[in-house]
């Protein structure tokens, strides 16, 4: 049987990037995306809805991304489905969560600036040309 993963989104950052890295040195950026839909209800009303998305993004790619965005600045991000699965400790209950791993992304618009140093060391100069994903 075959499957494809794909996922294509493009909204605004709820938060800042953070950046975290693994035992090993791989960088790991996380950040929530606020994709809005508009449409009009049954009534003919014209509604909006927000859905949030988190994504992770491996290695100098997710490095670079966190240099160069902040909370509010629209990121168009390509990448696939991923959903983790756990036992939470507390309640003993199974436990999941679907967010996407970012393959690549792209600027959008918004304002020329400096780029900020990322909430977490070491410092390294990023290269948005590579991608490395090592999981934990």
């Amino acid at each position: 049987m075959s499957s494809f993963n794909k996922v294509i989104v493009m909204g605004n950052l709820g938060r800042d990037p953070e950046v975290r890295f693994t035992q090993s040195g791989t960088a790991v950026c996380s950040f929530s995306l606020a994709v809005n839909e508009s449409f009009k209800d049954g009534q003919g009303e014209k509604q909006e809805r927000t859905t949030w998305v988190d994504v992770t993004v491996w290695g100098k790619r997710g490095e670079a991304f966190a240099k160069f965005h902040r909370k509010g600045d629209t990121a168009f991000i390509e990448g696939r489905l991923r959903l983790d699965e756990w036992e939470d400790k507390q309640g003993g209950g199974k436990r999941s969560k679907l967010f996407v791993v970012a393959d690549n992304w792209e600027f959008i618009g918004g304002e020329k600036r400096e780029p900020r140093t990322p909430n977490a060391e070491p410092d390294r100069t990023p290269d948005p040309n590579s991608f490395d994903e090592t999981p934990f």
